[in-house]
């Protein structure tokens, strides 16, 4: 796969230097991006109710975002790096969402979720960091409920929260590497296809545009 193909996987190392440039980031120039993403995800879904997971939830922004978009909407947030959590629990508490929105620890290639545990499954930019895309989305699978759906890619929301990004970091971090400069070429969007004929996958679409590349998968309902 091309180098400028952004549905390659990476693996980086990750710390808690790396956690904290993240939340700094998150609520400067990324700030605007994510009530876009949540309301994006809803309307893409059409999910607005029961619980939601936003896997790689990092600081907790986009958690947080739909946590404000459907007061009383339970929310988890789940990552695997502690570092990233500890954030989290913070600004979860600063904006007064802690009843709301929860936190836990662990690896999306085996979630310690029941099955059918969540109907709005949400992340903005963990895929790209994924080992095995296949075991990540056969685990997203089974967590899903029954008439529920997926939002998971990269992006900024539209094509102006992404120009205004790309703008801000350049001041900030110009060695930053922007997905969203990148395409996803027609190899990478075969590779999502078979991937989903393997995993039996009821019904998915993939967004391919100015809003980012997003994933939405569902399920049918019993």
């Amino acid at each position: 796969m091309s180098d400028n193909n952004w549905t390659k996987t990476r693996n980086p190392a990750f710390n808690r230097e790396n956690a904290l440039h993240m939340d700094r980031i998150a609520k400067t120039a990324f700030r605007p991006i994510y009530p876009v993403i949540a309301r994006n995800a809803m309307d893409a879904t059409g999910v607005r109710h029961g619980r939601c997971l936003d896997l790689g939830a990092g600081p907790g922004m986009l958690a947080m975002a739909v946590a404000q978009a459907v007061p009383g909407m339970p929310v988890t947030a789940f990552d695997f790096s502690d570092d990233s959590l500890e954030i989290a629990r913070e600004n979860i508490r600063q904006a007064g969402l802690e009843k709301q929105i929860t936190t836990t620890a662990g690896d999306v290639h085996g979630m310690p979720f029941e099955n059918a545990e969540f109907d709005l499954i949400v992340s903005r930019g963990s895929m790209f960091f994924w080992d095995d895309l296949k075991g990540a989305f056969a685990e997203i699978l089974r967590v899903l409920a029954p008439g529920g759906g997926t939002y998971i890619g990269g992006g900024f929301g539209s094509l102006k929260l992404r120009q205004h990004v790309i703008e801000e970091m350049a001041k900030i971090d110009p060695s930053w590497d922007c997905y969203a400069k990148k395409k996803t070429d027609d190899n990478g969007l075969t590779r999502f296809e078979k991937m989903f004929s393997e995993l039996s996958c009821d019904s998915h679409r993939i967004i391919n545009d100015d809003t980012g590349f997003w994933i939405v998968l569902s399920k049918r309902e019993n």
